[in-house]
């Protein structure tokens, strides 16, 4: 090869070299901390109804360090929402449960409901990110590491519900609220038979309900239970929203069966001739062994119900 078409290729792959450096220190320092809120209206509810703010948290991954996502969330609470949906996946390290206590306890009071992922049971590992494009990331009989015990003991105090394999109904705002979950999908920890009998055993009422179903990782297998259930509206997270995004493509990966097209935001999800509102949320967090996201910022997201027949937002 001769001289000069060394030189273009050398001056090409350090070109590559600073790109690459420049959008990893980017996505590890920058666009990680650029906390984002995403505002939603969703027309789930019955005619004349109230309108119902719900505000979205998941996969908070919550290290104690980390007081910039831990002043960002506190501050939420200025939203007042109507009721707190957590779709798990809060821990991200041993200690992570003083900074979940800096960052929730300005919601206390605020009904709310909640559910676990993977990362409320075990602490992270170092993992090759590359095996994340073979499929969702392989189960491991790890020991549990993370006080899940302390978790619950807080979320409970704080005043949320456990909707993990089980259901609950709550009153807001004059609307009664049938709200059913599953524990985390990714570890096959969902027992949609146990959950169904729990919703089947809510006490009877004359107003009607509206329906709404929680899990932290939104495989098809129970979105589509869900749907079967008279779900209006689903919450879930795991996602990331990929964590690494390609502009004006979207996400590579989604670390579940859910299609890529709603690994994260708003959509609907249909089944059998049913159909559900799909709330997925890239969440707030990333493993402390893989601190980065790139065009996919961490978020939070406040989603308004109002009455049917309005458009969604």
């Amino acid at each position: 090869m001769a001289k000069g078409a060394l030189r273009t290729t050398g001056a090409a792959a350090l070109a590559v070299g600073a790109v690459g450096a420049a959008s990893l220190a980017y996505a590890s320092l920058i666009e990680r901390k650029q906390f984002t809120l995403r505002e939603y209206t969703v027309p789930a509810l019955p005619a004349g109804a109230e309108p119902i703010r719900v505000l979205h948290l998941s996969d908070l991954h919550m290290a104690p360090w980390q007081r910039e996502k831990q002043l960002w969330v506190s501050q939420l609470a200025q939203l007042q929402p109507d009721l707190i949906v957590d779709t798990g996946d809060n821990l991200g390290h041993p200690d992570g449960i003083d900074g979940i206590r800096a960052a929730l306890e300005p919601f206390r009071r605020t009904p709310g409901v909640y559910v676990w992922g993977s990362n409320d049971y075990f602490g992270p590992k170092p993992r090759n990110p590359l095996r994340y494009f073979t499929g969702p990331s392989k189960l491991h009989n790890e020991p549990p590491t993370l006080d899940i015990a302390g978790l619950k003991a807080y979320l409970d105090g704080l005043g949320l519900t456990e909707l993990n394999n089980t259901a609950a109904s709550l009153e807001i705002k004059g609307t009664r609220l049938e709200l059913f979950g599953v524990d985390d999908p990714h570890r096959e920890f969902d027992r949609l038979e146990v959950m169904a009998d729990a919703l089947a055993a809510l006490p009877e009422h004359e107003q009607p309900a509206v329906r709404i179903g929680v899990a932290h990782a939104p495989y098809q297998r129970v979105l589509d239970d869900f749907v079967d259930r008279g779900a209006k509206l689903i919450f879930a997270g795991h996602t990331h929203g990929g964590q690494v995004c390609v502009p004006g493509y979207g996400a590579l990966v989604t670390n579940c069966d859910i299609p890529r097209r709603q690994v994260k935001g708003l959509s609907m999800w249909r089944h059998s001739l049913r159909a559900a509102y799909l709330h997925v949320s890239a969440g707030l967090g990333t493993s402390i062994y893989a601190p980065v996201r790139f065009a996919c910022r961490p978020e939070a997201s406040l989603i308004t119900l109002v009455p049917e027949g309005r458009a969604s937002v």
